[in-house]
């Protein structure tokens, strides 16, 4: 109950006139008039909450520091939350704010967590400085265009999901040392990274345009799935530790990944109907599964060395010579160790472990061939079952 937390109790802890205040419990502000109360506390060392029965206007001024959590959760009478001071928070939660229209923190740079979901009247953010400091992003089904404001420069998660409204995310990351996932955002969603050197996994849904021009390295596993982009480039890319895949693309015609050496995990290319010709001259190994299905009229790998786990291309169109090819290249002691499936002519492409319908092509299998992989479900089929799936095919 309110009275349990109330601002009484940081009066007895002498917080009126003090620079420092602390409050081992959580304290809840249910109007101007408790906010005030507190625009003494220049370090606020515990939690703040602002009541379900909060409306209008709360404003935090005076304070630059939240050393616990600060949270927003049912107050549906809220239209603005701003804090003219405030620079650091420990975690930032807003949830169900159905008319909070306006977020003015000038100061905020600092923030450990974020998690924001249904916002649906916040348009946009009023961080004049911006957040350069977080651990975790996650924000989903709010109302935002854009992150300005958001500009850090390294985090561990950064998840945005279910924003319909999203245009643009224009982010200085240089590393990202745990996941990054963009699904289901704006129709026309740019997203942009010009400074992002590395990252371990990133996922890609429903983005039209990607830009990485600095991305050299994934540690775990990088996905395309049901993307509108038309191409991808990743110049200065070599290196893979995970999976790679592009798949349910329905506008993709170009992907160039010319400096690609090795992949560590599976290589997948799947139902991108505009994708016909596929080059990757750099690429040397594959340490799971390479399956490839499409439209494809011509692959191109002159520098493969090594495919662990099993080959798969299957295609519509007539790829003869890109079998006889990888043909030659197959058996367990030579450069294709796995099951060797390679077919064009197809009316139904299937991924690796399907029987080609047709009989134009060539294939080959070895004891112990792996498995199919499923890849009718783009939607469904995350970055970790990919990997599952795509590794140890031999």
């Amino acid at each position: 109950m309110f009275a349990k937390y109330a601002l009484p109790v940081l009066a007895a802890a002498a917080c009126a006139f003090a620079q420092s205040c602390s409050n081992t419990g959580t304290t809840t502000i249910a109007s101007t008039g408790d906010a005030t109360a507190l625009s003494s506390c220049t370090t606020f060392s515990g939690s703040i909450a602002i009541a379900t029965g909060a409306t209008g206007d709360i404003r935090l001024d005076g304070i630059q520091k939240i050393t616990g959590t600060l949270t927003v959760n049912n107050a549906t009478g809220l239209t603005s939350l701003s804090a003219n001071s405030l620079q650091s928070i420990q975690k930032f939660e807003l949830s169900d704010l159905t008319i909070l229209s306006t977020l003015n923190f000038p100061e905020l740079t600092k923030v450990d967590e974020i998690n924001w979901s249904g916002l649906p009247a916040l348009s946009g953010l009023s961080f004049s400085k911006g957040i350069t400091e977080a651990n975790s992003v996650n924000i989903q089904n709010t109302f935002l265009n854009s992150l300005d404001g958001i500009n850090l420069e390294e985090v561990d998660n950064f998840f945005i999901a279910n924003n319909n409204y999203l245009k643009d995310i224009t982010v200085q990351f240089k590393s990202i040392t745990q996941a990054l996932t963009l699904s289901a955002n704006g129709d026309n969603l740019s997203a942009s990274f010009p400074n992002l050197e590395w990252a371990y996994n990133m996922t890609f849904r429903n983005v039209s345009t990607i830009s990485t021009p600095s991305l050299a390295s994934i540690n775990g596993s990088l996905g395309f799935y049901g993307d509108k982009i038309k191409s991808y480039e990743a110049a200065n890319l070599t290196d893979i530790g995970g999976s790679l895949s592009f798949v349910g693309n329905g506008n993709l015609a170009n992907i160039s990944l010319d400096s690609v050496e090795k992949i560590g995990g599976g290589f997948q290319i799947a139902d991108n109907p505009n994708l016909g010709n596929v080059s990757f001259p750099s690429l040397k190994s594959v340490g799971g599964a390479l399956d490839f299905s499409g439209n494809l009229s011509s692959v191109s790998l002159s520098a493969l060395s090594t495919v662990k786990g099993a080959f798969n291309i299957q295609s519509s169109e007539n790829i003869d010579s890109t079998c006889s090819h990888f043909k030659s290249l197959s058996g367990s002691s030579n450069v294709i160790q796995g099951k060797f499936t390679c077919a064009g002519s197809q009316s139904n492409p299937g991924g690796a472990g399907s029987t080609p319908t047709g009989t134009s092509g060539s294939s080959a299998s070895k004891t112990g061939a792996a498995g199919r992989l499923d890849v009718g479900s783009p939607t469904y089929l995350g970055l970790a079952g990919v990997l599952a799936a795509m590794v140890g095919m031999y």
